[in-house]
């Protein structure tokens, strides 16, 4: 089983505040303050207000809340016969907001996502709620597809085919990442790192992109892409890695 180099790594410092490490802690303040009025009718409403001041901030679970519309719908760009996300796979089966935002990190064939910029206390130490034992299966389920409605997780061979449409590594608004394609039909995979196996701490943020396929290899691995600054390749990874997933249209 090939293994990224960790041994350099550049490793996050933070804390993480939840099981999906997506609550803005600012936010849980701030709503904390609105509803400890004596008024309970104000106290109703400014904790109304609090739940949509942070809808667009928590989600609880995959399949939970409603997200916008921008969330769940992208246009795609066909590559090689591939209709190819511009965004990343985010949490809630919901795309990220930018082609340049990291969305989620996701094990193979579980929806759960896990933030890819909320790092955690501690290096080596197990962040609350993760699940180093591989998920079962030869394929990713359908209802474990963290992709919004109409989208799914890519193959080995529509990633491979990406890989070959070359790419270039390059700086989009601030973001590191690759460019794959040629223009005009190109999209932009940011270098969001990947958690760790074992204990999923956040690792080489800017400096590494890691994207599931779901193709599965052996019990404990998976097919995927990984690149850097100088190459981009498929990778053998382990399935309990926490890695990007950029969608294609089913």
């Amino acid at each position: 089983m090939n293994t990224p180099n960790t041994k350099n790594a550049t490793f996050q410092q933070g804390v993480c505040n939840t099981p999906l490490h997506r609550q803005n802690p600012e936010n849980r303040k701030i709503l904390k303050i609105l509803i400890q009025t004596k008024n309970k009718n104000m106290k109703k409403s400014l904790y109304l207000f609090g739940l949509l001041f942070t809808a667009s901030i928590i989600f609880t679970a995959c399949g939970e809340d409603k997200p916008p519309p921008c969330l769940i719908t992208d246009v795609g760009v066909v590559i090689d016969g591939t209709r190819w996300a511009t965004r990343n796979a985010d949490i809630n089966r919901t795309f990220a907001p930018h082609p340049q935002s990291p969305g989620a990190s996701f094990q193979w064939n579980r929806c759960q996502g896990w933030s890819a910029t909320i790092p955690c206390v501690g290096i080596g130490i197990p962040i609350e709620g993760w699940n180093n034992t591989p998920a079962e299966g030869t394929a990713w389920y359908a209802e474990n597809d963290p992709c919004p409605a109409g989208w799914r997780v890519p193959t080995e061979a529509e990633l491979h085919s990406l890989n070959n449409a070359g790419s270039t590594w390059t700086m989009r608004n601030g973001v590191n990442g690759r460019v794959f394609g040629t223009a005009p039909h190109q999209v932009f995979l940011p270098a969001a790192g990947f958690r760790i196996s074992t204990v999923g701490t956040l690792v080489n943020v800017g400096v590494s992109g890691g994207y599931l396929s779901s193709t599965q290899i052996r019990s404990t691995g998976v097919i995927g892409l990984h690149f850097h600054t100088d190459s981009s390749s498929m990778f053998d990874w382990y399935r309990v890695s926490g890695l990007s997933v950029r969608c294609v249209a089913k």
